[in-house]
């Protein structure tokens, strides 16, 4: 396989490349992220820079405000953005607007896919439950039909966004009688509605960047269904399917930047010689690369029209694997000047990198996911 550019590959990354430097957000890493009408002006005001660009939606299809590109596209876009290292990419983007526009109604995407894409509506996605996490189908939030609109009672953990958007893409259960797969519905959410509450769950860092969110007699009109009743799950595979792919190549430009920095505070200590210094920083190469093949062979199929499939589990596992290694051995090298001073950048990448390996599906759970595919038993 030739990964190398295309010539209009190429034309579009050093257009890119000359945007974004020349097009940033100056000081976007010091708005506290608590400081919530800051920071989701912030998030705004980039989006809109990379949608007057032209920067956003580009494998969407054309009649619903995309460009028609290739993934490969998506993927310049993102390692160019990590590399630059401007804000992150508005990430509910392709995924949320590909089930708006693969399930709703001519007058859903009219209505939703605009705004979605130029950021002047902010979105967050209510799938994971206290009691329904990576075991997506055994959610217990209820919606029961009233006239015409659905009345829901429920919880929804670990938001992301969840405080500073205004409409939530909500699973919600509709059907009791039938298996916990086929009674699961899709619900397009305001987040003003009465009887909302999204409360902010604080990460090591001070930021709310996930929230829990009550639901107390929630009325959503019946038209804000995607899809039939009973489509949820499916719609919510075909979502949670497009988290992974394109965005993965700008993960693995700030593990690049990652490694670069560990190589500068490795020599700086005088560590160069240590040989289980030097192995560990083989090992967070190593792990680099083999998530780098792997994500070019899952967009490779991208590109010749296959869709996501259970196999991006793997990639799941290697960006967990790579993240957590790398982040754990800049700790060490740092020691106990991880808690002053520059070092303590690798004190925060170390907490950053601990649930990655839970959320957006446990690695347990991937694992399991894989077992099913290779028809491995039970036992």
């Amino acid at each position: 396989m030739d990964y190398r550019d295309t010539p209009e590959e190429a034309a579009f990354r050093q257009s890119l490349r000359g945007w974004l430097a020349n097009n940033t957000i100056e000081g976007w890493k010091d708005i506290p992220e608590d400081d919530i009408p800051r920071y989701k002006a912030m998030r705004k005001q980039w989006q809109r820079m990379l949608y007057d660009a032209g920067y956003l939606a580009l494998t969407w299809p054309v009649e619903y405000g995309g460009r028609g590109q290739s993934p490969t596209y998506e993927a310049i876009l993102n390692e160019e953005v990590g590399r630059a290292s401007a804000p992150p990419l508005p990430g509910m983007i392709n995924y949320l607007g590909r089930a708006i526009f693969t399930y709703g109604t001519h007058e859903q995407k009219l209505r939703f896919l605009p705004t979605l894409l130029n950021g002047d509506v902010q979105w967050c996605q209510g799938f994971s439950e206290p009691s329904a996490g990576s075991d997506l189908a055994s959610l217990r939030t209820r919606a029961v039909l009233d006239g015409d609109h659905y009345v829901v009672n429920g919880q929804k953990m670990w938001t992301s966004g969840a405080i500073y958007a205004d409409w939530c893409l909500l699973l919600v259960r509709t059907n009791t009688e039938v298996p916990k797969h086929k009674g699961i519905s899709c619900l397009l959410m305001p987040m003003d509605s009465p009887g909302v509450t999204a409360r902010p769950i604080y990460l090591h860092s001070g930021s709310p960047e996930t929230a829990e969110v009550f639901l107390d007699d929630v009325r959503v009109p019946a038209e804000n269904r995607i899809g039939a009743e009973g489509d949820g799950w499916r719609l919510a595979m075909t979502t949670v399917s497009f988290e992974r792919g394109a965005a993965d190549v700008g993960f693995i430009a700030n593990l690049g930047h990652q490694l670069e920095a560990l190589k500068r505070e490795i020599n700086e200590r005088g560590l160069a010689d240590d040989v289980a210094i030097r192995r560990r920083l083989a090992q967070a190469y190593v792990d680099t690369r083999v998530l780098t093949a792997n994500v070019a062979r899952q967009l490779s199929m991208r590109v010749s029209g296959r869709d996501p499939g259970p196999e991006g589990s793997v990639g799941k596992l290697l960006w967990s694997r790579a993240a957590q290694g790398m982040a754990q051995l800049g700790l060490d090298v740092a020691g106990a000047d991880a808690l002053t001073g520059r070092e303590s950048e690798w004190l925060s990448d170390y907490f950053t990198t601990r649930p990655t390996s839970v959320y957006g599906g446990s690695s347990q759970i991937q694992k399991n996911i894989l077992a099913r595919m290779l028809d491995m038993p039970r036992e």
